[in-house]
């Protein structure tokens, strides 16, 4: 080979392709700013502290998620992602966000998309309630309805790769785009807001799964604290992800989705790390119902039913505290405001229809406000 050949063949293995886009930056710095501001503005949700027997010596508070701009605990998640996915690059100007969602990320993500001026749509189960719809249309965004909510993955992701928008795709990427370490997130400012009470670290947290990236959170920042609380997930009837738990098996399946919106999955989601987790509790709906009942007399205010599955997860560890003479605290969350389901777990004749009889679990949770034992 002459010198000029092989000059020539090393001159071609050189490229340059070249895409900065400074337009687009500047749009997607200022999308992130405004996002940011948001989170400025929006003060830290409360810890509410639960009426008990002193005696007992057990203290119950609840995050009060519901006090968000978009009313729920989904408004973290929403925050997070779509600052997660400006910062890789994969929201764009006028192309749409589409999500797979029953509601409450939805809701939240149709008003970040509003924030930031870029279209949204929610593929969504066609019973997901009126409510949430009406929210997220308010919001600017649409919905997208299907009959079998396990086809909201691959309509979501069919959608996108249509109109050239991007899938959010919460259930895979909600553990990923939330800092754990800190940043403000759920378990830093629960355990800041305990710091001062009487037991300032709780023996448990219970809260509940649908894309299983709070629990993550949680989990993950307890233990890069080095904390000893234990971090117990309540899951709720026709759900994957407590079987899977218990057999170690990610590959169980459900053939029917969950009644209670926003939590319970018919797969085992990416964003759920069971490793992480310390117990997993199996919650009749009817337990779930009942004990948004009784949220409602003791703190005068109605929540959604993946509060209620998380709060009779509470209520049996308390009981387990009480009966063994050990003093502490216990920490659930409420997700979202039950005014989002007034025709469903507050409606006698939908509750009747779905077969779900709260009575006996609210004969059991009187007892237990009595006695202080959850038989």
């Amino acid at each position: 080979m002459s010198a000029d050949t092989a000059m020539t063949a090393a001159a071609g293995l050189e490229e340059d392709i070249d895409r900065y886009d400074l337009e687009y930056r500047r749009w997607s710095a200022d999308a992130v700013r405004k996002i940011e501001a948001e989170a400025n503005r929006s003060s830290d949700t409360h810890l509410i502290s639960v009426p008990l027997p002193d005696t007992w010596g057990v203290d119950l508070y609840l995050k009060d998620e519901s006090t968000h701009p978009t009313g729920s605990l989904k408004h973290r998640l929403a925050r997070s992602l779509f600052l997660y996915a400006l910062c890789n690059g994969w929201i764009t100007p006028g192309r749409p966000v589409i999500e797979a969602s029953s509601g409450s990320t939805a809701i939240s993500e149709a008003y970040f998309s509003g924030l930031i001026g870029v279209p949204f749509i929610a593929v969504m189960a066609r019973s997901t309630s009126l409510q949430k719809v009406k929210l997220i249309e308010s919001y600017g965004g649409r919905c997208h309805f299907v009959e079998n909510p396990s086809e909201v993955y691959d309509v979501a992701t069919a959608m996108a790769q249509e109109t050239g928008g991007h899938y959010m795709d919460q259930f895979t990427y909600a553990e990923r785009a939330t800092d754990w370490r800190g940043t403000n997130n759920i378990a830093e400012s629960i355990f800041k807001q305990m710091s001062r009470e009487r037991y300032p670290e709780p023996a448990w947290i219970a809260a509940t799964a649908g894309t299983g990236g709070t629990s993550a959170t949680i989990a993950r920042y307890i233990r890069h604290t080095g904390r000893a609380t234990g971090i117990c997930i309540a899951d709720p009837e026709n759900s994957a992800f407590f079987p899977a738990w218990k057999e170690r098996d990610p590959s169980i399946t459900t053939a029917i989705g969950s009644r209670i919106e926003g939590i319970g999955r018919q797969r085992v989601e990416a964003s759920f790390i069971g490793s992480a987790i310390d117990r997993m509790m199996r919650v009749p709906d009817a337990a779930a119902m009942a004990s948004i009942h009784l949220l409602t007399e003791l703190l005068d205010r109605r929540t959604g039913a993946s509060t209620g599955t998380g709060l009779w997860a509470a209520f049996r560890i308390i009981s387990e505290m009480v009966s063994a003479g050990r003093r502490g605290s216990v920490v659930s969350l409420i997700c979202d405001s039950g005014d989002r389901y007034l025709e469903k777990y507050y409606s006698t004749e939908w509750l009747e229809a779905n077969g779900i009889d709260v009575e006996p679990y609210g004969r059991r949770l009187q007892t237990f406000m009595r006695t202080g034992t959850l038989s």
